[in-house]
């Protein structure tokens, strides 16, 4: 786990196209997103409800990760929350709705569909917690 708290505290720069991107999803879409957050370009923030997306300062959004704020097939749109200092890997998967603690680092490939609370280490299909 000291490997994933030593990558979040020295975020990789930001390129052109993640701050075109950030000005995009905070100034046009009305995404609250705290301006130290770092997320990868190919990162997929829910554009359906992007007033639904509210993350907090100093979270790494990895690769190909996903933060839902919606689901059609249900009709559901609602506000999914990111905790200060979270980790969401590669691949990694936040249902609409959920609400992440502060300080949890979600493994590559997981996916959470429950609230998880403060210092969560989870990983798996669905979200379980990792024994440290």
């Amino acid at each position: 786990m000291s490997m994933h708290r030593t990558a979040a505290k020295s975020f990789p720069r930001t390129s052109l196209k993640q701050r075109l991107q950030r000005f995009v999803q905070t100034r046009i879409w009305k995404t609250d997103i705290h301006p130290s957050a770092w997320i990868a370009e190919t990162a997929l923030i829910d554009r359906t409800w992007p007033k639904g997306v509210h993350i907090e300062a100093e979270c790494f959004i990895d690769e190909e990760a996903v933060v839902l704020t919606h689901d059609m097939t249900r009709g559901i749109y609602m506000d999914t929350r990111i905790g200060a200092g979270t980790i969401i890997g590669a691949r990694a998967i936040v249902m609409p709705g959920i609400t992440v603690g502060k300080n949890c680092t979600i493994l590559p490939g997981t996916l959470v569909n429950r609230d998880l609370p403060d210092g969560s280490v989870v990983s798996g299909n669905p979200a379980k917690p990792v024994d440290q």
